[in-house]
């Protein structure tokens, strides 16, 4: 059995330390922001369904983005993102939807809106 010096598993402790990671805080901030919408969806509109795929698709891509820090490999870590790419194009989705869903019951007709431009 190798016992290994303090130094080395200090030297090793540094190296394995990450730097700030620009991808993964604006993950975070969007996620934190979609955990605030869907609560507020859920207690001041009552929007059960919608909301609540909006908060598993948003929050998804955080979690994917994080998984991927840990790829076992470069094939690994791009695989892992684009799975965050797929849950990111879901939730616009779902917030296109809602989006079209307020309008409505606001009486604006999102088409004629588009045919607009």
């Amino acid at each position: 059995m190798r016992v290994e010096s303090y130094d080395y598993i200090r030297h090793r402790s540094i190296m394995l330390e990450r730097k700030e990671n620009i991808i993964q805080s604006k993950v975070d901030a969007y996620s934190d922001r979609i955990v605030r919408l869907y609560q507020y969806l859920r207690s001041e509109k009552k929007e059960l369904i919608m909301s609540t795929q909006i908060l598993r698709s948003g929050t998804s891509i955080g979690a994917n983005v994080m998984e991927s820090r840990n790829a076992q490999s470069g094939l690994d870590f791009i695989n892992k993102m684009n799975i965050a790419l797929k849950e990111a194009d879901e939730t616009e989705f779902w917030l296109r939807k809602l989006l079209a869903d307020i309008l409505k019951k606001k009486g604006i007709n999102l088409c004629m809106m588009t045919m607009r431009r």
